[in-house]
């Protein structure tokens, strides 16, 4: 907006502001100017006079809009294109297609498969009804057509696309042959077309997955993983060069039951081996209670492939919060790791009874209790690895870290399993109890036969299956920990899987979690964190953004320090009923961290509300890529 009738200048001054400009420098107070999207000035003492609208920026820190690096807002966006959940946390730029899943090559609905509910249900925990509402809108048939319709959407942040190489091997392959063999030369070389004309069109990058408990959720293959784990080295090694070739980034995971294959695969990122550094991003650098060792590896594996001698590119992603993962009976991401708990999740979610008549299956209490039982009693292997942290399994099996959330029976509702139990063994040892009619005839129904702490965990799931949620930390319990990652030169702030889980998980707030942890240095670490979220995931992405000099896309934020310090994640969760999915959601609520969101000038977020466009009227856009 520019009006020299009356000597308006500019739409927007934000005065008195502490600029961390995304370089890393030590901010300074100034005051930044918008106009037509833009940012038309920064310093001290701009006249108001020139401003449609002036904010005060006193007492606030001013930053460039933050990234999220790590989401699955794929589906959300055909429905609800503002991604408020994000916006109202300072988020201005989110990348999709993450893990190989994504919508770049439309529905791909052929032969009776239906590639995004099958792929997207248990890898995402989205349900059927969601997915198969998106899938109907589809009306694409390739990258270049997706990126058009992506920007004719009422976008709230800007967005990021990668190739998703599941669904580059469906298309190329056909869905069964994507799951049972490797491609043929002419499949391989078609691939590579497609991903190189798609790089060409504007995506970013390339992203595979290999985490051997992401499985897929159509019959017969509830027993067999997505596509690109059906990918071996000299594929991914020869669909990486031209990602490589071409500048883009690969976002990746690693093979978890394999050291060997792991280093083999993200030695990929090593220009001293290939000639020239792939940028690569990998999920994750978490500290798992069950296992410490895991993140110290991680840590290494970055040293030593960013060293001297490889001349890597590599950035692992590290969360800012605790891992903390709800579990709707025994449907919850880390449940896929562990084959009994994994039968569970191949029925349909609807389909109580199929679980039921597994959870009273002879043969399967038996495999359920030894494994529940693995490494608590007794002598040996399996009891020393427990003991010293070292487990196999993500997946928490401890009943005190067990917290019920939602319960059929109010009375449970905030326990611990572990105090749970006590009442049904002190119930079944004929001690008297305080108890509602309630519980007494459950306990009488359900759990008069409880034993031991995996009988005690059936009959919980036989009397409550998904109408039990409950909750654990599995990773990231120790905040110091936590912080010396994100501070990481190493590792990038990320992983918040944005858009996913929408049961399971809530980390829309992971950036700000990372700037809370940071400022505990001061301004020069809050300085360095806001480079890490803004400037840095911008060049690994290779677009433009994470600054705010004059002439740039005015993406930019105020946060709140007092409000920020203040900021309890133990207590910003909660459920709510997202009327655009028709379905339950968990959300953050930290309002009043961060008063003022703008994105390419368009204050989505002001005070505590949004503005009634978001949603409604484009505001971001697909970056270019600069490479």
């Amino acid at each position: 907006m520019s009006d020299t009738t009356t000597g308006i200048a500019w739409d927007y001054l934000i005065q008195g502001a502490k600029v961390f400009d995304g370089s890393g420098e030590l901010p300074v107070r100034e005051d930044i100017a918008v106009a037509d999207g833009k940012i038309a000035a920064r310093g001290t003492n701009l006249d108001p006079e020139k401003a449609h609208e002036v904010i005060d920026g006193s007492g606030r820190w001013a930053m460039p809009g933050l990234f999220d690096i790590h989401t699955h807002y794929d589906l959300e966006l055909e429905v609800a294109p503002g991604l408020p959940e994000s916006v109202r946390h300072g988020t201005t730029t989110v990348v999709i297609a993450n893990c190989s899943l994504g919508l770049a090559f439309g529905s791909q609905r052929k032969d009776g498969a239906d590639p995004i509910v099958d792929c997207y249900a248990r890898v995402e925990n989205i349900p059927k009804e969601v997915l198969r509402a998106t899938a109907d809108r589809v009306d694409w048939q390739n990258p270049k057509q997706y990126i058009q319709h992506l920007n004719k959407l009422s976008l709230g942040p800007n967005l990021v696309t990668l190739v998703p190489h599941s669904m580059l091997r469906i298309e190329v392959m056909g869905f069964e042959a994507s799951i049972s063999r490797d491609p043929t030369e002419d499949e391989l070389k078609a691939m590579e077309s497609l991903l190189e004309q798609a790089l060409d069109d504007g995506y970013a990058g390339f992203s595979t997955d290999a985490l051997p408990f992401h499985y897929l959720a159509n019959q017969p293959n509830t027993r067999k993983t997505i596509p690109t784990q059906f990918a071996g080295y000299p594929e991914i090694k020869q669909l990486t060069d031209v990602v490589r070739r071409k500048g883009g980034v690969w976002q990746a995971t690693p093979p978890k039951d394999s050291t060997v294959d792991t280093i083999r695969t993200f030695l990929l990122s090593c220009g001293r081996l290939h000639g020239k550094p792939l940028k690569t991003t990998v999920v994750a650098a978490l500290d798992v209670h069950s296992n410490r060792k895991i993140v110290r590896l991680a840590r290494f594996l970055a040293r030593v492939l960013n060293s001297r001698l490889l001349k890597g590119d590599f950035h692992l992603q590290a969360l800012a919060a605790p891992f903390k993962v709800w579990s709707d009976g025994a449907v919850t991401p880390l449940s896929e790791e562990i084959e009994e708990l994994r039968i569970l999740n191949e029925t349909e979610l609807e389909d109580r009874d199929g679980r039921l008549k597994i959870l009273n299956d002879p043969t399967y209490i038996k495999q359920f209790r030894a494994m529940w039982m693995s490494g608590k009693t007794g002598f040996g292997p399996k009891r020393l690895k427990r003991l010293l942290r070292l487990e196999d399994y993500a997946f928490n099996r401890t009943l005190e870290d067990m917290t019920i959330d939602v319960c059929p029976l109010k009375d449970w509702e905030g326990k611990t399993f572990a105090e749970v139990f006590a009442r049904v063994k002190a119930a079944n040892a004929g001690k008297s109890l305080e108890s509602s009619d309630a519980e007494q005839d459950l306990l009488k129904d359900h759990f008069s036969q409880v034993k031991d702490e995996s009988d005690f965990v059936l009959a919980m799931l036989r009397a409550f299956d998904r109408d039990l949620s409950w909750h654990t930390v599995s990773a990231n319990r120790d905040e110091r920990t936590v912080r010396n990652l994100l501070m990481d030169r190493q590792l990038l702030p990320g992983f918040n899987d944005s858009g996913a889980h929408l049961t399971n998980m809530a980390f829309y707030d992971g950036n700000l979690r990372a700037l809370k942890l940071a400022s505990d240095g001061g301004d020069i670490d809050v300085a360095y964190m806001v480079r890490r979220l803004t400037r840095d995931p911008a060049r690994v992405f290779g677009v433009k953004g994470g600054s705010i000099e004059v002439g740039d896309q005015a993406d930019l934020i105020l946060v709140d320090p007092s409000a920020l310090r203040r900021m309890d994640h133990n207590n910003t969760v909660r459920r709510q009923y997202r009327e655009e999915f028709r379905h339950e959601q968990l959300v953050n609520r930290t309002d009043g961290v961060v008063p003022l969101v703008m994105i390419a000038g368009h204050p989505a977020w002001h005070g505590n509300e949004f503005d009634g466009s978001l949603g409604r009227k484009k505001m971001g856009n697909v970056l270019d890529t600069t490479f």
